[in-house]
This record gives C-alpha cells, sequence and structure tokens, in this order.
C-alpha cells in the first residue's frame, strides 16, 4: 500500500503539468491510471476497516458486551471484502481491465433454445446492474415466436472481462419446456462469446483494403418508429489464418445508432475487440501450461449445465454448484466467476 499511496503521488503530479488536457486521449488514460491505483486503495481501506471491525466485535463478544450472532456478521462481511479483493488481484492480465463483448447465440432447436437465450441475455443484464456496469444493446435478432437467435451486448466497466472470461463456452438448459405440448423435459444449448472491448489505450491496425461494408435498414417497433433509412451496418473483414493459409472472413452487424455513422464507428470497435482477442488466443497458446488433469476451457466446450426442474445449477470445470437456481438466473453468478478464477488463475 505504501508503494502504491507513492504511485498515486506521482501519477497525480503529471496531472498537473501544463497542457495536460491538451491531447485529451493521453490525458484519459493517465486519468484511468490514478482511478485504477486509487481504487486498490479504497479495496484495502475497506478490508482494513472491517478487519479491525470484527477484531473489536469479538473483543465485546469476550466481555459479553456482543452476541455470537454479530460477532458471525461481522466476520461474513470481512470475509466477503477479503475474498472480493482477492479475486480482483487474480486479474493481473492486460486484457482483464478492460470491458466487454458477449454475443449470446441460441443452438439449435427452434423456440426452446431461443427462449433460452433470451435467458441467459436477461440473467448477464442483471449481472451487469448489480456491478454498476453500463450495458449496451448493439445488435439483437429477435426470435420468429419468442426468446432472440442472437444478441450482441457491450459492457462497460472496471475489470468487465476479467470477471466476464470466466462465461465463455456453452450453456446447457434441462426443463420441463413450456413451448412443448406433450411437457416433455427438454435439453437446449446456447453459446457464449466473450471478448474484452478494446479502448483508446489498444492500438489494433487494420488495413482499409482488407475491409467491406453493407448498408441496412434497421428493424424497428412498428408506426413511427419504422427506420427509413438504412443506418445498420454489416463490417466484413477478409483475413489470411496463419495456421492454415486459408482465407477467412469476420462479419459484424451493428444497429444500436440510428446515425450511420454512429454505427459504423461502434463497428469498427467491436471488430478490433475480435482481432484483439484472436491475438491474446495465439499468446495464449504460445505460453500455455495447462496443469495435467484440467480440462481446457476453449470456445464450445460445455461449460455450465441449469437443471430446473432438479433445482441445480452445476459449472463442469470447477465442480461449483448451487441449488438457487432463481438467483442465478437474476445475475447472481459471482459465485461461479469466484470459482473458475480460483481454479484457472493463468
Amino acid at each position: 500500500m505504501d508503494t502504491k499511496l507513492i504511485q498515486i503521488e506521482e501519477e497525480e503530479l503529471r496531472t498537473q503539468v501544463p497542457g495536460f488536457w491538451d491531447d485529451a486521449k493521453a490525458a484519459e488514460t493517465q486519468m484511468r491510471k490514478v482511478r485504477e491505483l486509487k481504487n486498490w486503495v479504497i479495496g484495502y481501506n475497506e478490508v482494513k476497516t472491517a478487519v479491525d471491525e470484527l477484531q473489536l466485535t469479538y473483543d465485546f463478544y469476550r466481555e459479553e458486551a456482543m452476541s455470537e450472532e454479530e460477532v458471525d456478521e461481522a466476520y461474513r462481511l470481512a470475509m466477503e471484502l477479503v475474498e472480493t479483493l482477492e479475486m480482483k488481484n487474480m486479474l493481473s492480465h492486460e486484457e482483464d481491465k478492460l470491458g466487454a463483448v458477449i454475443k449470446i447465440v441460441g443452438g439449435a432447436g427452434g423456440t426452446e433454445a431461443q427462449d433460452w437465450a433470451q435467458m441467459l441475455f436477461r440473467m448477464y443484464q442483471r449481472w451487469c446492474e448489480r456491478q454498476g456496469y453500463k450495458c449496451e444493446i448493439t445488435n439483437i435478432q429477435e426470435g420468429e415466436e419468442a426468446g432472440i437467435k442472437s444478441v450482441t451486448m457491450q459492457i462497460e466497466g472496471e475489470m468487465a472481462y476479467g470477471y466476464l472470461k470466466s462465461e465463455n463456452g456453452v450453456h446447457r438448459l434441462v426443463r420441463v419446456s413450456p413451448f412443448n405440448a406433450q411437457g416433455k423435459r427438454m435439453t437446449s444449448f446456447t453459446s457464449v462469446y466473450v471478448v474484452p472491448l478494446v479502448d483508446d489505450t489498444i492500438e489494433i491496425n487494420i488495413n482499409p483494403a482488407d475491409i467491406t461494408w453493407d448498408t441496412f435498414r434497421s428493424s424497428g417497433a412498428g408506426g413511427q418508429n419504422v427506420n427509413k433509412v438504412e443506418t445498420g451496418v454489416r463490417v466484413h473483414y477478409k483475413y489470411r489464418d496463419e495456421e492454415t493459409g486459408e482465407m477467412k472472413e469476420i462479419a459484424i452487424e451493428n444497429t444500436e445508432s440510428r446515425s450511420q455513422f454512429g454505427n459504423k464507428d461502434n463497428a469498427m470497435r467491436l471488430l478490433k475487440s475480435m482481432l484483439y482477442d484472436m491475438e491474446l488466443a495465439k499468446r495464449r497458446v504460445a505460453s500455455a501450461k495447462v496443469e495435467a488433469g484440467k480440462k481446457k476451457i476453449e470456445w464450445g466446450s460445455q461449460i455450465r449445465s441449469y437443471v430446473f426442474d432438479d433445482r441445480r445449477v452445476k459449472d463442469h470445470r470447477t465442480n461449483y454448484q448451487t441449488s438457487n437456481v432463481q438467483a442465478v438466473m437474476d445475475g447472481d453468478i459471482d459465485a461461479f466467476i469466484k470459482a473458475y478464477l480460483m481454479e484457472f488463475p493463468d
């Protein structure tokens, strides 16, 4: 902490030089650095206060001035704060501090799978609300009868990617389907893809010659809300796979803004986020040292099962499970995130 306090003093001095705000991009990067350092100090002080209060509560308990329940509550609060700070301390990679892009894609199975995709969409929205993160929908495709075919969400907040990278993979639902007339138990799958959301501190160079654009009308709610101009954009980026030598393409749609220029800017940001994640994946493969017996976590692997009838949600990577299915679907997934980070810190 002493080192961090000295760092804060030094970094704040840099914000006081004449002309600091002349370069807005560099200034914001510097202010973010100061905020991040201060957040560590705030977290440490919260933990220290809670631990001191726990000791005080225990001393009063021994003098019979406080109850055992009050000691238990002080202990619970102190442990919660310590574990939160420990979890944050494990997110030490460059990309962990960034925002995140989540894409949810319903699997085969029609309405049932699309309804499951909608439920996961709501779960992550609720989780973002709990964290105080800003969440924007950049593109959504509604299902024919119910639910959604796919949705792309852009999440901004400190350490958003560090926490949400644990959600990358296939999520499995088992329940008695409300869409099945025979009341049969059905299984549905939905894929969740998570990539870091690049900011101005990350430089990604893209050759304009590798990009083509389409425009289209964004769907509206009807009546006056129907978009009569082509504000939706689709960017196509072609590149050569270094391993196979094949030409591949990334296509990204953005319909968030009613301005074509705004949608183009954000589509480029999402493309840069995907390319950044691809570069990170190369680095991870190059330095991978997976311990024997640990399952390798990759896109496409089934990571978690939600069994509604048995009141059970289980993560297959960590074996952490809970019977409080409703709380999980309301966004209470922190215990799953923590278990993942403890099991796979690298």
